[in-house]
């Protein structure tokens, strides 16, 4: 038997990112709740109602296992609460440190920016993490038929970033089956994190590929062509302002 997942987001698109696997017909997982964004939200850029509402029942759900913080894989936590989600958050050691962080980033741009009700969010989140190391197995559902292990390896895409293998046995599940989740994948070399290192098996595979289709420069070409811009900038005393996500591209490029 084949695992079911159902991918609730970055199934047309890149950003959303949301997988529910099913444990048993009635218990599930789900592996990120992520905001749509760019392209895949309203004409305004602004992400649409009907993108943000939970559309598919909770009810079944026991956890919630985050492959990172960035928005595009953990911004609709809010409105996953909201549905009634009532079960833990798993994480990384670092992601727990910075998703409440992000969260409240998050909460006070698309929800409300009263003091008091960010509070509220940010103790309920905080209440609901529990951080795993990497390498680990940790058991997050056990039934008289099914158990589901997961573990986190690392990712090597920001700092806490992990990709998630499931482990599926018991009576429901007479042949084990392990379910990878990939998360967002780091190219090796980088100079601030561990490049991620492949797993040993998978039954099924769950592999996001936001570049997917096309090849990137290497680091030293890209430090020579950041180095050139600079200096030019630097020449005619002019400014250099560069767009990049404030968890990870940043760092990267401060420390080059």
């Amino acid at each position: 038997m084949n695992p079911t997942i159902v991918h609730h987001g970055a199934r047309n698109g890149v950003t959303g990112s949301c997988h529910q696997l099913f444990i048993e017909d009635d218990n599930s997982l789900l592996v990120d709740c992520g905001l749509f964004q760019g392209a895949e939200t309203a004409p305004d850029g602004r992400a649409a109602a009907d993108r943000l509402d939970i559309d598919f029942p909770v009810r079944g759900i026991g956890a919630l296992v985050l492959t990172h913080v960035h928005i595009d894989h953990c911004g609709r936590l809010p409105w996953l609460l909201a549905a009634g989600f009532k079960g833990p958050i798993f994480c990384s050691e670092p992601s727990a440190r910075l998703l409440p962080t992000v969260l409240a980033d998050a909460f006070e741009l698309g929800v409300s920016r009263n003091k008091e009700i960010v509070e509220r969010y940010l103790k309920l989140v905080e209440a609901r993490i529990r951080a795993l190391p990497y390498r680990q197995w940790h058991t997050v559902y056990r039934s008289p038929d099914a158990i589901c292990r997961i573990r986190l390896q690392r990712a090597g895409h920001i700092l806490g970033s992990a990709y998630v293998e499931c482990e599926l046995s018991g009576a429901a599940w007479p042949q084990p089956k392990r379910v990878l989740f990939s998360g967002d994948l780091g190219a090796p070399h980088a100079p601030l994190l561990p490049a991620p290192q492949p797993p040993w098996q998978a039954d099924v595979v769950v592999l996001e590929s936001t570049y997917g289709d096309r090849a990137h420069e290497d680091r030293r070409s890209r430090r020579e062509r950041l180095q050139a811009v600079v200096e030019h900038a630097l020449r005619d005393g002019g400014t250099v302002i560069i767009p990049a996500f404030s968890i990870g591209r940043t760092q990267e490029l401060l420390y080059e």
